[in-house]
């Protein structure tokens, strides 16, 4: 699950142009009354859904068919220097994947995020 620290944060609209995902934004506002709860959704090319991420929130997506091609908008720059993530399976927020946990292939990048 990954995000972007301030004061780069971003907001995305998230939509898939081929394939399916799960997709999954966690808030990470500190004080709000749904802080560590998270929202997931399925978007396909078929079902033509979107998703808006707002800033603080980490966002990350598991590809649910044979592969997927992901859109994203961003309304802000990528600043590598604020890049920040948390795991896919922290215990606090404890994520309903669709998958099995031995079907889930992390990139080498995502498997450094701590808890």
């Amino acid at each position: 699950m990954h995000f972007q620290k301030e004061p780069y944060s971003q907001a995305k609209l998230v939509r898939v142009l081929k394939g399916k995902i799960q997709d999954v934004a966690v808030n990470l506002r500190i004080g709000s009354n749904t802080y560590l709860k998270y929202f997931s959704i399925n978007l396909s090319a078929k079902n033509k859904k979107q998703l808006y991420i707002p800033l603080c929130f980490a966002h990350g997506f598991l590809v649910l068919s044979s592969f997927a091609i992901v859109c994203y908008k961003v309304d802000g720059v990528y600043s590598k220097k604020t890049e920040s993530g948390i795991r896919y399976d922290h215990p606090k927020i404890s994520i309903k994947w669709n998958l099995n946990e031995d079907q889930i292939i992390l990139s080498k990048k995502r498997l450094k995020f701590r808890l």
